[in-house]
């Protein structure tokens, strides 16, 4: 397993940009973002995979871009126009695997999560 540090998160106000950093300590393969917000479950939120490929729940589609820099071992998440209902504690994951899948179970090493609050 490896080690994920996230930052980045914070209160923004509803139609604003937040930008999460997750730094790994060690090689990656498929990494994503998840998310959870009060009294629900953790949810999908993005993945990207070790040669670019993404993949984005409905519901972010548009708004948010996962990006990676393999030579840092570190993924971002570009989150623009922002909703309240994007107010969650995101949390970052890796995996061995090459495939990109939404089952969070799939993924072997978890961030400590980063709170992102939005204001209406």
């Amino acid at each position: 397993q490896v080690q994920l540090v996230e930052s980045g998160g914070g209160l923004v106000q509803a139609g604003g940009s937040l930008r999460l950093s997750c730094a790994a300590s060690g090689r990656t393969f498929t990494m994503g973002w998840f998310r959870q917000a009060p009294g629900k479950e953790r949810e999908f939120v993005a993945a990207i995979s070790w040669s670019g490929n993404t993949d984005y729940t409905d519901s972010v589609k548009g708004r948010f871009t996962i990006s990676r820099d393999n030579a840092k071992n570190t993924v971002y998440v570009q989150m623009d126009n922002l909703k309240p209902e994007d107010t969650a504690v995101y949390y970052c994951a890796a995996r061995l695997g090459i495939s990109l899948t939404r089952e969070g179970r799939a993924f072997n090493s978890w961030g400590q999560g980063t709170q992102v609050t939005v204001s209406s």
